[in-house]
């Protein structure tokens, strides 16, 4: 016998009679078909209600949502796939696969937002699918006879309906699409190595994880080496299965990952070759695309030296406190589910039945080195999603276990997720319910046509962050939200109390389907709440504003600072913009190559162009000293204001 597969039968005995899964003279038969339409189809109408419903609004947010789906339209314009581009400068900071998504979703629909965000729900529903079904391999056996899918479900339905997840995919970021490559990734490696230890050919379940890593490190670099290879010697080291890597194709999967992955990186690094840097900015004397995009956004990143340092940085501690909040409200779960993850790899009955030990190492090994590694690294609130499908995966787990049978495990089970019910989730949905009521009550309510930006404080200092912007919010401004925050409240009160109640009653499937419907609702007033507060995070307005006042070719807009600022502007008016003063992070380097368009303007310039024969339109977030500075030139005239910004124009 091969040497890898009889190390692997030790590792992996087969369940003896005495610990095997119990048997249809148990009670416990188990349907052929292990998956289940209705199963499916609540996962699906989830998907539809809190993915598809929040398509259309709101518009695009300034920074990175804006960017990365303007570069993907100056890709179909400029008929260039390999360098992207944005406001016509080099954009070197990620690789290209969500460009290409967006690209050839507009290519299809047309220049919309709600085109543009398509693939990233859809990347969402593969998401949703393929833990369910990961969810199915690894809690089949402890889930009741009569729906064996039970785990696999819920784990889905809690990745539907968890903050995190539905909070960062409100707009077009890549970390969300890690965590689908992962959760693939994680099963072909258990089906590549069930093949194996059945003496079965490996090779189509290797090709596909070849293919799902290289499309990881076409999402958002080497990090998706980095995980996926960490998690398979991490798993043949701790099962004693290193000897099978012989087994595993090493050299046709890396060729089919080279074919996938390849290609893009040589084409970047030759269209975008070593030039000469200035000196005084901590730059090395010549570089290109492969200093950037290889060491300085990669490496540097990693050691926190990124030159600019234009990111924020969220202490450790906050960071696992974040990555807590954002599984709520299954949060409650993950707790006992892994000390029952812990002491089924303790127990050496439970190790003979192969696919609960398989769950609690591939799952606590999985968000091991997710969190692990951002703990040691940079990192931003969000950093954590490609480790929430396995903390999904784990409460689900436990939640299966509780409706199963009557033995030990089950009975601990049901303790845990009433108990964990009754003194975490209920006090817990009830303060976030009792203050959202509060301030639903007794917030003033403004005026009609009020900018919400004359009720917020400013607090720039957390503007690196991506939730910097909650830190502004007043009790004054929580009055534009009344609607919003009676639909939270409503939904958070339903999650605990109603919940416990049906958990009380012995109705856990009733329970944990009227959690999820409840958090569907409270998911929506969010939704709602965020488009209230859009015009403090996106352009869209002003924009549409400038367009109708009839924008010409010839006409310039000028942006009254770096482009993270208002780069929502240039998707909507397909319009190159200028900048004052705005030669300074995502821009910055792509500057430098001799391609770059005139598009860095000074005061000195501003004040020619306003005065010149030309129509300017300037967006700024200081009209006031503006007009004061600019009326000596030539008439000011204001266009539009929101979200504390206005757009001045010259005729």
């Amino acid at each position: 016998m091969n040497p890898g597969i009889a190390q692997f039968a030790v590792t992996h005995p087969q369940p003896t009679a005495e610990f095997s899964a119990p048997t249809p003279a148990a009670g416990f038969a188990r349907d052929s078909r292990p998956w289940s339409l209705r199963s499916v189809a609540i996962i699906a109408l989830a998907w539809l209600i809190l993915q598809i419903g929040g398509l259309f609004t709101p518009g695009l947010l300034d920074d990175v949502d804006s960017i990365y789906t303007e570069i993907a339209r100056e890709m179909l314009v400029r008929h260039d796939y390999v360098t992207p581009y944005i406001n016509g400068v080099r954009f070197f900071d990620k690789p290209p696969l969500m460009y290409w998504m967006a690209a050839a979703s507009m290519r299809v629909f047309g220049y919309h937002d709600w085109a543009a965000r398509l693939p990233l729900a859809m990347g969402v529903l593969a998401l949703l699918l393929a833990v369910y079904a990961l969810g199915i391999r690894f809690f089949r056996d402890v889930s009741p006879a009569h729906a064996p899918d039970r785990g696999g479900f819920y784990a889905a339905l809690a990745l539907a309906t968890s903050i995190g997840p539905y909070l960062y995919t409100r707009f077009y970021i890549p970390d969300i699409l890690l965590a689908l490559w992962m959760t693939l990734g994680v099963h072909l490696l258990l089906i590549a190595l069930d093949r194996v230890r059945d003496q079965r050919s490996a090779l189509l379940p290797c090709l596909g994880f070849s293919a799902v890593m290289a499309l990881n490190v076409l999402t958002k670099g080497l990090i998706g080496l980095v995980f996926p290879i960490t998690f398979v010697l991490g798993y043949l080291a701790i099962t004693r299965q290193l000897r099978v890597l012989s087994r595993l194709h090493l050299a046709t999967s890396s060729l089919m990952f080279l074919v996938i992955a390849g290609p893009w990186h040589v084409l970047a690094a030759l269209r975008t070759p070593s030039i000469s840097l200035p000196a005084g900015q901590g730059l090395p004397e010549h570089g290109g695309w492969a200093w950037f995009y290889l060491y300085n956004e990669h490496i540097a990143r990693f050691l926190g030296r990124r030159i600019p340092h234009d990111y924020g940085q969220v202490p450790v501690p906050l960071f696992w406190v974040l990555t807590a909040l954002w599984v709520m409200p299954w949060t409650p779960f993950l707790f006992p589910a892994i000390q029952s993850h812990i002491r089924d790899l303790r127990n050496r009955k439970t190790l003979g039945l192969r696919h609960r030990s398989e769950a609690a190492r591939s799952l606590l090994l999985w968000a091991a080195i997710v969190l692990g590694f951002f703990t040691v690294s940079s990192r931003q609130e969000y950093y954590s999603l490609p480790a929430i499908p396995a903390l999904a995966l784990m409460a689900a787990g436990l939640l299966a276990r509780a409706e199963a049978f009557n033995d030990k495990d089950s009975a601990f089970a049901r303790k845990a997720t009433l108990g964990w019910t009754l003194w975490f989730l209920l006090p817990f949905t009830t303060l976030v319910a009792l203050v959202c009521g509060y301030f639903a009550m007794t917030a003033p309510r403004p005026p009609a046509g009020t900018d919400i930006a004359a009720l917020l404080a400013a607090n720039p200092e957390f503007y690196n962050l991506s939730l910097g912007h909650v830190f502004d919010l007043t009790t004054a401004a929580m009055g534009l939200f009344r609607g919003p925050l009676i639909v939270v409240a409503s939904g958070m009160l339903i999650v605990g109390v109603a919940s416990y109640l049906l958990r009380r009653r012995a109705l856990p499937y009733a329970a944990n389907l009227t959690l999820a419907a409840a958090m569907t609702v409270t998911l929506l007033g969010a939704h709602a709440g965020l488009s209230r507060f859009y015009p403090i995070l996106g352009s869209k307005d002003l924009a549409l504003a400038i367009n109708h006042a009839g924008l010409q070719p010839q006409d310039q807009i000028i942006l009254d600072g770096e482009l993270t600022s208002g780069s929502s502007l240039i998707f909507y008016t397909r319009h190159q913009i200028h900048l004052i003063n705005g030669n300074v992070n995502g821009l910055w380097y792509g500057a430098f190559w001799p391609d770059s368009p005139h598009i860095f303007e000074t005061e000195d310039t501003l004040r020619s162009l306003w005065s010149g024969p030309g129509r300017v339109f300037l967006f700024t977030y200081h009209p006031a000293a503006r007009t004061r500075d600019l009326a000596s030139f030539r008439n000011v005239r204001t266009i539009a204001s929101a979200g504390g910004k206005t757009v001045l124009t010259n005729r």
